[in-house]
């Protein structure tokens, strides 16, 4: 080709880039022709694959202590993020505040507790950490509870027949560090099965958004309590009337549920066992043809060791599910542990070797009188 102007050859810059015109309109006019057929492939114009993450907040739910964190943890799952405030091994009668627990609390959307002044440490802590957008939750309301005087006056001979209906926010000024009320719901099944209800629909009201989910998941958890309570009332019923004796005042709600009487050698807030706690139990054990004392994992073995080989009888274990390892933070641990519960409460009726179930190692006699060393 010759420039007209020139009359010379154009360089060859020039004819590159008029090559260069020639392919890229051709490739547009391509492009352009297959439009109806394919997508943009450009990146403004790419849908995503999948869609944006939400930035919703996730639930964030504070538990008290073992019982409470299993029921809350059966209910929210996956939709909420549960957090003790208590360590597993951590009883709520040992339990300290610490700074970062305040903080926990802080961050918190909901709290939700056991009740029945279970949780005597939650006002100063709630207080502290001034968060005025904190829903409580008190997984008592509206369950039967027994007053702790109707306890005392059965184990001391008094047989009162009281009971009252617990409603969210009574005060009780009452000098007992277990309140007017015996807080221990949880080891009866019936009741544990209201605490869950209570969970589920303080979280809906926390969260309606996530109704579905509290509710099939209260759902399948409150059917485990029920054929745990059916299984419980099978086995136990032969047993209808029998006396048990524990370490301290945790079966209450229990021996109602499931037609027993339970007495107990240590009254909270006492440490030690008076010389008539002793004599009672004895008596106890001797009217009843009782076969074992029910101490606790972590507490009152000393006491009940020395008292089984006096009376020859067993020492087995009933666990109040106050304490545990980092895995009894699951909600099926709950259902296994009183399964256990149950089998001992029978090995506690019915006669076996007596060896099998005594420790290895037998404290003097005089432990009785001194300190059990349990802290309440």
């Amino acid at each position: 080709m010759i420039n007209s102007k020139t009359g010379l050859p154009p360089s060859r810059n020039v004819v590159r880039r008029q090559l260069s015109v020639v392919v890229v309109s051709v490739i547009a006019l391509s492009l352009g022709s297959c439009s109806t057929n394919a997508p943009s492939k450009t990146l403004d114009s790419q849908a995503p694959s999948s869609p944006t993450p939400t930035t919703n907040h996730e639930l964030q739910v504070v538990t008290t202590f073992l019982p409470i964190t299993q029921f809350t943890k059966a209910v929210a799952g996956d939709r909420a993020e549960v957090t003790p405030l208590l360590p597993a091994n951590v009883s709520p009668h040992e339990y300290q505040a610490k700074p970062e627990d305040v903080q926990k609390l802080g961050k918190a959307d909901v709290l939700v507790k056991n009740g029945l002044e279970m949780e005597n440490f939650l006002e100063d802590i709630v207080k502290n950490a001034a968060n005025d957008n904190l829903k409580v939750i008190d997984s008592s309301s509206g369950v039967q509870t027994i007053a702790t005087e109707v306890i005392e006056g059965k184990t001391h001979g008094h047989d009162h027949d009281h009971k009252h209906d617990h409603e969210h926010g009574e005060k009780s000024g009452h000098s007992h560090q277990h309140g007017k009320y015996n807080p221990h719901i949880w080891l009866d099944p019936k009741r544990a099965i209201q605490q869950v209800e209570n969970i589920r629909d303080g979280l809906i009201l926390a969260d309606p958004a996530g109704k579905d989910v509290y509710t099939a998941n209260a759902t399948a958890y409150i059917q485990k309590l029920r054929d745990l309570d059916t299984e419980t009332t099978r086995i136990l019923k032969p047993y209808a009337g029998k006396t048990f004796v524990a370490f301290h005042d945790f079966a209450p709600y229990f021996a109602e549920s499931y037609n027993l009487k339970a007495t107990f050698l240590v009254d909270v807030p006492e440490e030690n066992p008076s010389p008539d706690d002793v004599k009672r139990v004895m008596d106890t054990v001797k009217a009843t043809n009782l076969q074992t004392l029910l101490t606790e994992p972590q507490v009152g073995q000393d006491g009940f060791t020395s008292l089984a080989r006096d009376l020859n009888v067993r020492v087995s274990t009933f666990d109040p599910l106050e304490t545990g390892t980092p895995d009894a933070l699951q909600p099926d641990y709950y259902l296994s542990t009183m399964r256990k519960n149950v089998t001992a409460l029978v090995g506690a009726f019915t006669k076996q070797s007596t060896q099998s179930f005594l420790p290895l190692w037998t404290p003097p006699m005089a432990v009785i009188s001194q300190s059990v060393g349990v802290r309440f």
